[in-house]
């Protein structure tokens, strides 16, 4: 299972997956669940869903599947969702302030611009993009929809662009970290991250494998810690000569550290310089 339209190479893994068993799609897009279909169109046993791959137990219940063998979380914004420039995830060119995965749901970055109170709105731009000049950003941000509301990307970069000052701007585009903000908040990208890894750690049969690439710290941390926990800890004091804590274990780390891109890869594709794979086996 995976979340189809993410890193380059998930769907030569799919691929390979998908010679037996059963596959099964999660988008919250359906432009991605459509192209997905259309590169995997020589196999029927693929079942597309248009659902939040949050939602898996119930995604699985409705299956009438108990369990599963591997699950493949490709987490974030996928490289078809930034070059598609309508949808308003790039901080390049001028397109509407969009940025929904799910295109159905109501919330979009244009309202999370426009009506957030200026608090809620820097502490969104400092935790989820770590910017450290999120206060700066908001205020002027605010200052701005005063007068008019802010309807693109292009305005939304003017802002930051005039927020940061210009001997500061050397790593990476100066919009990067604040898009990346509010794309997490409008999608919820990582509230549920940790229980959704937990469950789909349930999800697996005996022995089955959850592989979750992440892309940036915020979601990369989620994921380990979920690891840790499922993986189980014992706290007893050393001197006891058994354990009394009750610890238990849902099965063990694959990764010690995380997975990354070879150097040909990331020269090939500058995307995956980012990715990390952590890998989890179910008892």
């Amino acid at each position: 299972m995976e979340q189809f339209g993410g890193a380059g190479h998930s769907f030569e893994i799919i691929k390979k997956l998908s010679s037996q068993g059963i596959l099964i799609g999660i988008d919250r897009d359906e432009e991605a669940l459509t192209s997905a279909s259309n590169k995997l169109k020589d196999f029927q046993n693929v079942k597309y869903v248009h659902d939040n791959h949050d939602n898996i137990k119930n995604i699985l219940e409705k299956l009438e599947i108990e369990k599963v063998d591997g699950i493949l979380l490709d987490l974030g914004v996928s490289s078809y969702q930034l070059d598609e420039r309508n949808r308003g995830f790039s901080y390049l060119g001028e397109n509407d302030l969009d940025m929904r995965m799910d295109k159905s749901q109501e919330l979009t970055a244009k309202i999370v611009v426009n009506s957030y109170e200026e608090e809620k709105l820097a502490n969104i731009i400092y935790e989820y993009g770590e910017e450290r000049f999120s206060r700066r950003i908001a205020k002027n941000i605010c200052e701005e929809r005063k007068n008019y509301p802010i309807q693109t990307t292009k305005q939304l970069v003017e802002i930051i662009e005039k927020s940061i000052p210009k001997s500061k701007q050397h790593n990476g585009h100066p919009a990067k970290r604040t898009f990346q903000a509010i794309r997490i908040e409008v999608n919820n990208e990582i509230q549920p991250l940790y229980d959704t890894v937990r469950t789909s750690i349930e999800c697996l049969n005996s022995g089955g494998r959850l592989c979750i690439i992440t892309f940036h710290s915020l979601e990369d941390r989620a994921v380990k810690n979920a690891y840790i926990d499922a993986k189980g800890k014992c706290t007893c004091p050393n001197d006891l000569p058994y354990c009394v804590c009750g610890a238990k274990s849902e099965g063990k780390i694959i990764t010690r550290k995380p997975i990354i891109a070879s150097k040909k890869e990331q020269e090939e594709n500058s995307r995956s310089k980012s990715a990390k794979l952590r890998i989890f086996e179910k008892n």
